[in-house]
């Protein structure tokens, strides 16, 4: 569809680069105004040697998170999904459950329609959520930090992949078997690789191609 010359992806294109240097222009707004403020600047070497120790993990994860959430979110998802930011991994489930229920595939018109109402949904109630959150920080605090609930807080992400999991795995559970083996023991040689879950999603996704192929040429699947 077409209005004023442009189509809807077109169009999904420049607003979601204009609102993608706005995001990055918020960022960088407050160390910068507060830099000008108290006259504080820390410099070109502490900025590098500080970026240095984390800008490598983090551009990493983008680039990767750019590849692999992008097919599944669509254009628009992706955009409003990056711009808005916070919990952006938690967007990825929404959009997916939402299009397995609605019986819609990732990649086409109707996936892109349901991923876009989902991560828009999505990005409404986590703004909500957090900003409650932060009006009731101090009164929370004390129960928020209790032992009991901080398996609850570190397993949030795994819970919610893995009940999307659930329903993907249900319907290939040959596929599976591999990359599930291969993470299982990964993490039990070198647990220290639990904070990289980012960086091996796309290990995981080869590992699975790589099995399908495989049980595909032996005719079993």
């Amino acid at each position: 569809m077409k209005n004023n010359g442009r189509s809807y992806e077109e169009k999904t294109h420049i607003y979601g680069r204009i609102w993608i240097l706005l995001a990055l222009g918020m960022i960088f707004s407050f160390p910068t105004a507060a830099c000008i403020y108290y006259d504080a600047w820390p410099g070109l070497k502490p900025v590098f040697q500080g970026l240095l120790g984390v800008a490598p993990i983090f551009w990493t994860v983008g680039l990767i998170e750019v590849l692999t959430f992008v097919p599944m979110l669509g254009t628009a998802g992706s955009y409003l999904a990056f711009v808005t930011g916070n919990l952006t991994n938690l967007k990825v489930p929404a959009a997916l459950t939402a299009m397995e229920n609605a019986k819609v595939k990732p990649g086409t018109e109707e996936g892109e329609v349901i991923s876009t109402i989902a991560v828009a949904t999505s990005s409404i109630v986590t703004t909500l959520i957090i900003a409650l959150g932060v009006a009731l920080l101090v009164p929370l605090t004390p129960i928020l930090n209790s032992p009991v609930l901080k398996p609850a807080f570190d397993n949030i992400l795994p819970s919610l992949f893995g009940g999307l999991a659930v329903v993907y795995v249900s319907k290939n559970w040959k596929i599976s078997i591999a990359p599930l083996v291969f993470m299982v023991v990964l993490f039990l040689l070198v647990p220290s690789l639990s904070g990289s879950v980012g960086v091996l999603v796309p290990v995981g996704a080869l590992i699975a191609i790589g099995a399908a192929r495989i049980l595909y040429k032996k005719g079993k699947l």
